[in-house]
C-alpha cells in the first residue's frame, strides 16, 4: 500500500488541474500565442476572450476563499516578494517575443509535446534550463542585478490591486476583485459569437477553475502539513527546469505540485488529442527553424524568471490574486508578443528561407 504524504497530495493537487488545463489547450485551443495570431492577423478576438473569461473566473474564485477564510494570498509567492516593475517589463518583453518565435509558450509546449509534437520535446528543455541557469545558474547575477530580491514583511506593504484599493476606499477585498472579475466577464460576453460557441466558454472556465483549485488544494494541504508546501498555482517556467531535475535526480519523495502540473498538462493534452483524433507525430521542418524556435525557448525561460510568471503564471495565477506585477507583465508580454511577429511575419527578419 503507498503511502501518500503531503507532498504526494500536492502533486497529485497539480496533476488534476493540470489535466484540465491539458485539456483545455488540447480541445478547447485554450492558448494565449493563438489568441495574439487571431486578433492581429485575423481580426478574430475569440481567444483573447477566452482568456479573459478565464481570468474572470480565476479571480471570482481566489476572492471567494479569500473572503470566507480558506485561503490567505499572503502565503503565496507573488505576495512575499517585493514587485519589481523592471522584471515585469523587460522580462515580459522578452518572453513574448521569444513566445512568438516559438509559436506557443511553456505552458502550449507542454500541451504541444502532449499532443506527439516533438518541437514541444526540444523547446521544454530549453525553457527549463534557462530558466534554471537564471534562477541559480551563471544568469543569477543578472537576475539580481535586474531584479533584487526584496522580501515583504507583513503590514510593511499593500500587496496588490485589490489590497490598495480597499485601504484607500475603506472597502471590502472582495469589491474590487468583484468589479475586475465583472468587467473581465462582461467584456467577453459581450461577443454575440462567443456567447453561441459553448465551446469557447465551457473552456475558459474549466481553465480558471483549475487555478483556484491550485490555490485552495495547495493552502489546505500547507496549513496542516508538518512538510514544508507551498501555497501556489499553476506557472510553467521554473516547474520545466524542476521537472528536468527530478527526472534525472529525484526519487518519488521528491514529488510536489509543480511537478505533478507539469505532468498534468502533457497528460491532459494527450488525452485530448487522442479524443479528437488529433495525435500527429510532428517535427521542425528545417534547421533553421529548430533554431529560431530554440533561440526563443531560451528567451522564455530568462524572460518569464525576470517577470515572475508566464502567460498561466502571470497572466491566470497573478491576476487572480490581482497581484500588482500581473497587469504590467501581461501587457509588457502581449507587446513582446507582437514585435516577434513583426519579426518573424512583417519584417520577415527572422522568417525561414528569407
Amino acid at each position: 500500500m503507498i503511502d501518500l504524504t503531503d507532498s504526494h497530495l500536492a502533486a497529485l493537487a497539480g496533476l488534476a488541474g493540470g489535466v484540465m488545463l491539458g485539456l483545455a489547450a488540447r480541445v478547447g485551443r485554450f492558448c494565449s500565442m493563438g489568441a495574439v495570431e487571431d486578433a492581429v492577423y485575423g481580426a478574430d478576438m475569440g481567444r483573447m476572450r477566452m482568456m479573459a473569461m478565464a481570468a474572470a473566473v480565476a479571480i471570482a474564485g481566489t476572492y471567494v476563499l479569500l473572503s470566507v477564510g480558506a485561503f490567505d494570498p499572503n502565503d503565496t509567492r507573488y505576495f512575499r516578494v517585493a514587485w519589481s516593475p523592471i522584471g515585469s517589463i523587460v522580462g515580459g518583453l522578452l518572453f513574448g517575443t521569444g513566445m512568438a518565435l516559438v509559436g506557443t509558450c511553456g505552458f502550449g509546449s507542454l500541451a504541444r509535446a502532449g499532443g506527439g509534437d516533438l518541437r514541444g520535446l526540444v523547446m521544454v528543455p530549453v525553457i527549463g534550463i534557462t530558466a534554471y541557469a537564471t534562477i541559480a545558474g551563471p544568469l543569477a547575477p543578472l537576475r539580481l542585478w535586474i531584479v533584487p530580491v526584496v522580501p515583504i514583511e507583513d503590514g510593511t506593504f499593500d500587496h496588490g490591486i485589490a489590497q490598495l484599493t480597499a485601504s484607500r476606499l475603506s472597502v471590502s477585498e472582495f469589491v474590487p476583485a468583484a468589479i475586475a472579475a465583472m468587467a473581465l466577464a462582461g467584456w467577453a460576453l459581450l461577443d454575440a459569437r462567443f456567447r453561441g460557441l459553448s465551446g469557447h466558454l465551457v473552456w475558459s472556465v474549466i481553465a480558471g477553475a483549475a487555478i483556484v483549485l491550485a490555490w485552495f488544494a495547495t493552502s489546505r494541504i500547507a496549513a496542516t502539513s508538518f512538510d514544508q508546501i507551498e501555497t501556489e498555482s499553476y506557472t510553467f517556467i521554473a516547474p520545466l527546469g524542476q521537472s528536468i531535475l527530478y527526472l534525472m535526480t529525484s526519487g518519488a519523495g521528491d514529488l510536489d505540485f509543480p511537478l505533478g502540473a507539469v505532468a498534468g498538462v502533457v497528460l491532459g493534452a494527450a488525452i485530448g488529442s487522442f479524443f479528437k483524433d488529433e495525435f500527429r507525430w510532428e517535427a521542425c521542418d528545417d534547421a533553421r527553424e529548430l533554431g529560431r524556435q530554440m533561440m526563443g525557448a531560451a528567451m522564455m525561460g530568462v524572460g518569464g524568471v525576470l517577470a515572475a510568471g508566464c502567460t498561466i503564471g502571470q497572466g491566470l495565477s497573478a491576476l487572480s490574486l490581482l497581484s500588482l506585477s500581473a497587469p504590467v507583465a501581461i501587457v509588457s508580454i502581449l507587446v513582446g508578443a507582437r514585435i516577434g511577429l513583426y519579426l518573424l511575419v512583417e519584417a520577415k527578419f527572422l522568417k525561414r528561407g528569407a
